[in-house]
């Protein structure tokens, strides 16, 4: 998928002053048959193609990625498929890392072997597979038991969460929930996907205050387009803990996310809004009006360009250990 004139004229206005050379995207995923997430052309999303798309939001600076499989698995997908065509995918590529999707079912000794036979580098759930009605109201116990997490620890994995309930981070059962996991498996270290799943950025701002001094507790931004979502993450919690990511195809949906309310709405290119205006509004890419987002946040935290450059790369590459 090629950028349309208005993604070129973002980009050079918005972006191409401030991103940094190198790039690590800590939130992609990868399919080979696709799924309701997928954009159009990117049908099938392997490392050639990924690398070639993600230039629409970039240019040449991305070095890697953290590839998580499909973007919304249901029961009815092919979970083993799916995770080891990442592991394919990953593995001609040393700046390349990925998470194993492990359903709540999964015998927890059977995942230990499997991330380790695929060579994989942690964990990643999602709520489609809760036995709870309906999913987006699930526990985290529900879709990431703790004996997950436990073997996470022993191996010292990664786990990337996509938490649910209505208000995210600041709902007392997700903050019980993840303050649990770290202070009990302290060589797991979780990465909160969306930057807290914040899409209504008060709900990190009440919060993260919540879930402070947790030294094993990370962000990644994929898809977050809301600024403040990301600042209360810099103010309250610290930089170093926030990693940028794309959430690849959703990068290239055209629209953004919106907080309204005590909730949030997407904005997708077929919205009857954007002929409502004065003038007619022609949408962006996701990753663009996303970056941007993460821009002005670090504007009104008034981060240096070492910050900057901690939050694109250097944060990922510690985490996950990359190649010097």
């Amino acid at each position: 998928m090629a950028r349309r004139p208005v993604d070129e004229q973002f980009f050079e206005r918005e972006l191409a002053g401030f991103l940094p050379d190198k790039i690590f995207d800590a939130h992609i995923h990868m399919y080979e048959d696709g799924d309701y997430l997928s954009a159009p052309g990117l049908e099938h999303l392997g490392l050639a193609a990924y690398k070639e798309a993600v230039r629409d939001i970039h240019g040449d600076r991305t070095v890697g990625a953290m590839v998580l499989a499909l973007g919304s698995p249901t029961v009815e997908c092919s979970v083993e498929a799916c995770n080891a065509f990442v592991a394919q995918e990953i593995a001609v590529d040393a700046n390349f890392r990925g998470h194993f999707f492990v359903r709540p079912s999964d015998d927890p000794e059977w995942v230990r072997q499997e991330v380790k036979r695929l060579g994989l580098h942690g964990l990643k759930c999602y709520h489609t597979f809760a036995d709870t009605t309906p999913t987006w109201e699930a526990e985290i116990p529900a879709y990431l038991p703790e004996v997950h997490v436990q073997v996470a620890h022993e191996e010292g994995w990664t786990i990337t969460l996509h938490m649910v309930k209505r208000r995210g981070p600041a709902d007392p059962g997700n903050q019980y929930w993840i303050r649990h996991y770290c202070e009990t498996y302290p060589d797991m270290k979780l990465i909160l996907a969306h930057s807290g799943r914040a899409f209504q950025p008060t709900h990190n701002l009440e919060g993260l205050p919540k879930l402070t001094g947790l030294d094993n507790l990370y962000f990644d931004t994929s898809a977050n387009c809301e600024p403040i979502a990301h600042q209360a993450i810099m103010r309250i919690i610290g930089h170093d803990k926030l990693m940028y990511g794309t959430d690849l195809p959703i990068s290239h949906a055209r629209g953004r996310s919106v907080g309204s309310g005590d909730d949030f709405i997407w904005l997708c290119e077929d919205t009857p809004v954007w002929d409502e205006s004065q003038a007619k509004i022609d949408p962006v890419l996701v990753g663009l009006e996303h970056a941007r987002s993460v821009k002005w946040a670090c504007w009104a935290e008034r981060l240096d360009d070492n910050a900057v450059e901690d939050i694109f790369y250097n944060n990922a590459a510690k985490l996950f250990g990359l190649p010097a």
